[in-house]
């Protein structure tokens, strides 16, 4: 296979058409760009700036079902619909890379639509399958004012009305699409009962009397909902899930939902290196162009690397994502980096960018404007970057010291239904979920010197928990957990960046510089490790010990460079 450089890897709108989707999948896709670009970009900025909500684009999602398409499952939909990750991802990175505020109602859609399609109630799912055919889009009830989303203190209470059904009343927040959804799955507990069996599920439609919209809370062009529902009237058809079946519907939901930031950081970070690297290379100072400057170089050549080790390491979580079955939920690891680490990366990325194009990153006609403002949202979303860090840290024994003989999984193309998302089953038994060995990639990779070092740095880690590790007091202490689960977190990334490394048949000189990203990363994340209050002086002279340099030398260095370089003019939005 011929190597891939990062040009092949990056969506380019001008030459767009995934021929590894079928017919109307493309068709569908290549839709959505050109409506974008027919618009333009001065329409785009100046509708983001106006703070003008999108309507235009829900009447295009209708026109097209597009929403319909992608999520509904073929078991609700019939025939052409299907619940595909890979499709799904497709669109996601698209939509981001116009801006997050197009990205924005498909996610929270898919939010919504989460607690329905693991819903028993076939009713309900038929009727959610109609609206969404009729152009209608989702919305996800869960958090609260009060409570955020401390599920366990719902005030969102259901009292019965006497006649086998209820109402509700209560009030929702930061809900979004919670303005004009059809399809609002929302979660309450019902008056007068104890303990688990409390809680619920339930439909609502914001178009019903008794669905009251508060208010926007956000300044923004995308619709974040404060609601309240008085009285709402709430059948047996409506209950969606009750008991332990809500928390799981939630945490599931989530796991669906959250995958999809990684692509909407990817979508973002991607149109804004196209616009940077065209600026700085035809922008010159003191006689030369911005990018003869070394630090600029330095900062273009990160941004470009980290931005293909996102992409890398997303498209093979899909994979994995898409593979999973009662047996096989290695997913669940690996959906929380994604979610964590690829959407932290895309803001390193657009922090790297916005040093280069300076003052131009302010300016009302920039899309690295919009970018840089938007993509500290999406590691606050879906749970914080804390939460997530927390998830990944509980798969850390088993992953790296209980390796299983796992079946392979291949790439996953395939126009199938991901039907086991919608029964993953109850929410726990993460340290039952068993890992490959997470050094076979690695072992193969070992002749790229920056691997090497790397894989030095992994197994040092190794010896860290085994050597010296967390007391109980540690153990206790969230914040120095999360300092070792950042350590973690970069050998799985290592890992899944390998793997496809491997089927893309990535270039060795953008696999070197991904790695050289990756031990110094480490080495940074071992010093944070080494400041902590809590850290033993054992800990803290492992912490030196692991730090390294990357070896890369010049000439792969420029060999890199000159793939940024070459992104100049590739791609700049139809005015």
């Amino acid at each position: 296979m011929s190597r891939n450089g990062a040009r092949g890897l990056l969506l380019d709108p001008n030459r767009y058409d995934p021929e590894h989707f079928d017919a109307e999948t493309r068709r569908a896709l290549r839709a959505v760009i050109d409506w974008f670009e027919s618009r333009g970009k001065g329409k785009l900025l100046a509708d983001y700036h106006g703070h003008v909500f999108y309507q235009e684009f829900l009447d295009f999602v209708a026109e097209e079902k597009l929403f319909a398409t992608f999520l509904t499952p073929t078991r609700d939909g019939g025939p052409g619909k299907r619940w595909d990750t890979a499709r799904v991802a497709a669109l996601s990175e698209i939509l981001a890379f116009y801006g997050l505020n197009y990205w924005y109602p498909w996610q929270v859609t898919i939010l919504g639509l989460g607690p329905v399609w693991q819903s028993d109630n076939a009713d309900a799912r038929a009727r959610t399958a109609a609206k969404l055919d009729a152009g209608g889009v989702g919305a996800f009830g869960l958090s609260e004012r009060e409570h955020g989303a401390d599920i366990y203190s719902s005030d969102m209470v259901l009292t019965p009305d006497g006649n086998g059904g209820w109402t509700a009343s209560g009030g929702k927040y930061y809900i979004g699409n919670g303005n004009c959804a059809t399809t609002v799955s929302v979660f309450g507990r019902i008056d007068g009962v104890e303990g688990p069996d409390q809680y619920v599920f339930f439909l609502a439609d914001s178009t019903h009397p008794n669905y009251h919209v508060v208010r926007n809370v956000v300044p923004s062009q995308m619709y974040v909902a404060q609601f309240r529902l008085e009285d709402y009237p709430v059948t047996p058809a409506d209950i969606l899930h009750t008991g332990d079946a809500a928390f799981s519907a939630a945490l599931n939901t989530v796991n669906v939902g959250k995958f999809n930031l990684c692509f909407g950081g990817i979508g973002m970070a991607t149109h804004a290196l196209y616009e940077a690297v065209t600026h700085a290379q035809n922008r010159v100072l003191y006689g030369k162009p911005v990018t003869a400057f070394p630090q600029v170089r330095r900062q273009l050549v990160d941004a470009l690397t980290r931005l293909v080790a996102m992409r890398l390491f997303s498209d093979r979580a899909i994979d994995y994502f898409r593979s999973a079955n009662p047996d096989d939920r290695r997913y669940l690891l690996f959906n929380p980096v994604t979610k964590m680490k690829v959407t932290t990366e895309a803001e390193v990325v657009l922090d790297l960018i916005a040093d280069v194009v300076a003052a131009k990153g302010f300016e009302a006609d920039t899309y690295v404007t919009v970018a840089r403002t938007d993509v500290t949202g999406l590691p606050k979303l879906e749970g914080t970057v804390a939460v997530n860090l927390a998830l990944i840290g509980k798969f850390m024994p088993a992953y790296l010291f209980q390796p299983t003989e796992l079946p392979a999984v291949g790439t996953r193309l395939d126009a199938a239904d991901d039907e086991f998302l919608f029964r993953q089953g109850p929410a726990r038994g993460l340290s039952k979920v068993r890992f490959s060995d997470w050094r076979a990639p690695y072992a193969a990779h070992a002749g790229n010197v920056n691997v090497a070092v790397f894989t030095e740095q992994a197994e040092a880690f190794v010896q860290l928990l085994t050597t010296a590790p967390p007391t109980p007091e540690q153990l206790g202490d969230l914040d120095f957990g999360l300092a070792l689960g950042e350590l973690f977190t970069l050998i799985v990334y290592g890992q899944l960046i390998l793997e496809q490394a491997d089927i893309v048949g990535l270039d060795e000189d953008l696999l070197t510089s991904i790695f050289d990203v990756l031990v110094r990363d480490f080495s940074a994340r071992a010093t944070d490790l080494h400041g902590k209050r809590a850290a033993t002086d054992a800990q803290r002279e492992w912490a030196r010990s692991v730090l390294r340099a990357p070896r890369t030398d010049d000439a792969t260095f420029d060999r890199v460079w000159q793939q940024v370089a070459g992104l100049s003019g590739v791609y700049e939005m139809k005015p």
